[in-house]
Parts: C-alpha cells; structure tokens; sequence
C-alpha cells in the first residue's frame, strides 16, 4: 500500500502490479507479464508478472518504482 492505494502484490507466486492506464500496453508487452484477470474480466491499469519476470532485484525493483509512480499521481485515500 502506498498513500492508501494498492500498487503491488504476490498473488500465488506471481506479482499484481498496478502500472497505470498510460503505462499499460507498455507493461503488456514485456516479456513474461499478461492481464491481470482476478476477477474474470481484465483489470486495465493493472498487469500480473510471473515469477521469471522480476527475479532479479533489479527487475523487481523496476517493476515496484513504476508502480510507485502511478499510484503517487494519485490522491491520497
């Protein structure tokens, strides 16, 4: 959580990472990244990443201060 906001999780063992409207068909297109579907219907603004795609620190880390961003965008809850 960050200012109230959800922004990154582990479900399972994949990563939820909420990247934002702008930077979602950007995020779809990295490897190993797909809809986030939770629900059954896909969630915009929001992508899983399987394992292999943030093991590294680095990767990890790529992926969480993106998520940061988006969510500081957003007002406070």
């Amino acid at each position: 959580m960050l200012n109230g906001h959800m922004f990154v999780g582990i479900l399972g063992d994949t990563l939820m990472a909420r990247v934002g409207p702008e930077a979602y068909l950007d995020a779809l297109h990295q490897r190993h990244t797909r809809e986030m579907d939770f629900t059954g219907k896909p969630m915009k603004g929001y992508v899983f990443v399987e394992p292999a795609g943030f093991e590294s620190d680095s990767a990890l880390e790529k992926w969480v201060n993106l998520c940061a961003k988006f969510v500081e965008s957003l007002p406070p809850k």
